[in-house]
């Protein structure tokens, strides 16, 4: 019984740490577009325009980020075969 216990454990790590970059990835792209937007000095819907087109703006990833990237989001969805071909494909794809 224990013995199964490790591998859930152990792909909840996983899955939290991968969650956990992201997260905190999009928490420094908000201080960024936040700190912009007070040093601009913007308020009330010029301030949501801004912070909408800022969050939206994407770094450009390395083929090896997208990659991993695209295969975490393919795991997360328990995507299989044909189905994840398909996906990977539309993903790396996508700038």
């Amino acid at each position: 019984m224990k013995m199964l216990h490790v591998p859930l454990l152990a792909l909840a790590v996983l899955f939290s740490a991968q969650g956990f970059a992201a997260n905190t990835a999009q928490q420094e792209k908000m201080k960024t577009c936040n700190a912009d937007a007070t040093a601009q000095a913007l308020k009330g819907d010029e301030r949501k325009a801004f912070m909408s087109t800022c969050l939206k703006k994407q770094v450009p990833q390395t083929q090896q980020e997208k990659m991993k990237t695209c295969n975490a989001a393919a795991t997360g969805q328990s995507l299989k075969g044909d189905a994840r071909k398909a996906f990977m494909s539309d993903c790396l794809k996508k700038k």
